[in-house]
């Protein structure tokens, strides 16, 4: 006999299909829960999933699929709770199975009520994600091991940048040593005139500026840190690398600077900027072994051509140039100087790296690089970067007139220093300079003459880089302790300082010379990242 339509014959037919295709699904748990959440059905999924037949888990709590810590933190508790509340609970983690191993799970429970509202129980779905988990970290391992090799490569390639100049920075520094040496030996003689006396002390001073100068770029291409974009002016940073540049090509090679005279402002890790400016001139160098002439051009531009394929892009862009009138590049070498470690230099006169490094840095920048060459007729290298907005003018500088008004005050200072040359020369300066100066040789002197004295000195003036207590958890403590206590920091390692984010603390960056210490030390009030102190600006080392 036919039964009319919605009859219980009907309905428990419509009943038994959804239990066959509840267990027809083997990939997902799914289960149902009493309101006390005991197990009340278990499809086949749930005992491929779980390990459990129907027989051995309907009617115990759902409780034992969790870790024994899960357990002791009443997560299955706490589960039903927030799935009563708000009507579902989704979460992830790892899960118990029969054979007592762990896999990690995706589960949501839904809270089933009656007609009245009534909770009557819990319908619980649960899914194994141990392979996709194990895949995602897997990835994530990858991705973190080709974001190191990166950090890697860029450092190899700053190295070689360093490596490949070093020629040229040790003929500079022996020039210049030769200038000290000379001016120091002639200024022994007792019958020299106050003419030539202030003229070779005058050069000591101008030799010694540059060496600084020089000193603190290598130390910024050489510096391990990650990417750091910011705004600055192209053109300027070029105009800081004068010396570096005209280091590394030497007196054969005539360099030109070519610049628009309106900011050509761009966002970019201003260090990366840094070496690939200079690996393309050290290219362009290797390029003129008999000498010729180099120009670097910064212009604005609106657009980037095609490029190797690539179809031309419109927008605001930088283009800096490096041009030199050299040997050359082959047709059939031009498509492969690029590739990182392809080089036809000659064994150890290049490893490859440089213009690997100029071009990973304008992609990495969302720009472009450009060649044009033909043998014997030079090369000309073109580095596109997106422009940007010139920033707003920077506030007006430190007041300085106030450290002219206290040239005669006297100050208590504890120098802390553990270079025992430096130490003499800062004491004796110091006390030349009429004030009362205590010295200490490491950071645990140093506290116990703070305790001693209970903090009462003007300036606490450390070296940062000392063993032990360094000068910056010295810093720190005694600011703790006496926090009217003025600290100046010195250091000649910017990067220790930039790694530290000790901003709160003043910095003199090393070699300093007497005017530079007096006048930071007779700065009162100086907040922090300002002329002195180390904020972003100071940490380029005096390049820009």
């Amino acid at each position: 006999m036919q039964n009319d339509a919605g009859s219980p014959a009907e309905a428990l037919t419509g009943e038994r299909r959804f239990e066959l295709l509840v267990n027809a699904i083997s990939d997902y748990a799914i289960y149902l829960l009493d309101r006390h959440g005991r197990v009340t059905s278990w499809n086949t999924g749930a005992q491929r999933v779980k390990g459990y037949a129907a027989e051995e888990i309907i009617g115990q709590h759902y409780s034992r699929f969790y870790t024994e810590e899960d357990r002791a933190r009443g997560l299955p508790e706490q589960a039903l709770r927030a799935a009563a509340e708000h009507g579902y609970y989704e979460t992830e983690g790892w899960r118990v199975r029969r054979d007592g191993t762990r896999f990690w799970t995706s589960a949501l429970i839904d809270a089933v009520r009656d007609e009245t509202g009534e909770l009557i129980g819990f319908a619980k779905v649960t899914r194994d994600m141990t392979e996709r988990r194990a895949a995602q970290q897997a990835l994530r391992e990858s991705e973190e091991r080709v974001r190191q090799a990166r950090e890697a490569l860029a450092q190899a390639q700053k190295l070689e940048a360093i490596g490949r100049l070093t020629g040229g920075v040790a003929h500079d520094f022996n020039n210049m040593l030769t200038i000290i040496r000379g001016s120091a030996e002639l200024l022994r003689k007792a019958s020299l005139p106050d003419e030539k006396r202030a003229r070779y002390l005058e050069a000591i001073l101008t030799t010694a500026d540059r060496a600084t100068l020089l000193t603190r770029q290598l130390l910024a291409f050489a510096r391990q840190q990650p990417l750091q974009p910011e705004s600055f002016d192209a053109a300027a940073r070029i105009r800081g690398l004068a010396q570096i540049v005209e280091t590394s090509t030497g007196t054969s090679i005539r360099s030109i600077l070519d610049f628009d005279p309106e900011p050509a402002m761009v966002h970019a890790d201003p260090t990366q900027f840094e070496t690939a400016i200079v690996n393309m001139v050290i290219n362009a160098r290797d390029a003129m072994p008999d000498g010729g002439v180099l120009r670097i051009g910064v212009r604005r531009v609106d657009g980037v051509p095609a490029v190797r394929g690539h179809a031309a892009v419109e927008g605001d862009f930088v283009a800096v140039t490096v041009q030199d009138t050299g040997t050359g590049i082959a047709p059939d070498v031009l498509g492969r100087i690029f590739e990182p470690f392809f080089t036809t230099k000659a064994v150890n006169k290049g490893t490859g790296l440089g213009l690997s490094q100029a071009y990973g840095f304008a992609k990495q920048s969302g720009g472009e690089i450009d060649v044009a060459s033909a043998p014997g007729h030079g090369s000309s290298f073109t580095l596109y970067l997106p422009r940007t907005a010139a920033p707003a003018s920077a506030a007006a500088g430190p007041d300085t007139a106030g450290a002219g008004r206290d040239a005669d005050r006297k100050l208590s200072l504890l120098l802390v220093e553990d270079n025992i040359t430096v130490g003499e020369f800062a004491h004796g300066v110091l006390g030349d300079l009429g004030h009362s100066v205590v010295w200490a040789t490491d950071g645990s002197a140093a506290l116990a003459e703070l305790e001693r004295r209970d903090g009462r000195f003007d300036v606490l003036f450390s070296d940062v880089v000392m063993p032990g207590i360094s000068g910056l958890d010295l810093a720190r403590e005694a600011r703790r302790r006496w926090p009217q206590l003025r600290v100046v920091l010195a250091s000649g390692y910017s990067h220790v300082l930039a790694a530290s984010h000790g901003h709160e603390f003043e910095l003199l960056e090393k070699p300093y010379s007497v005017d530079r210490l007096t006048a930071v030390l007779l700065r009162r009030g100086q907040p922090p990242g300002e002329a002195g102190g180390y904020g972003t600006q100071g940490m380029q080392g005096g390049v820009a």
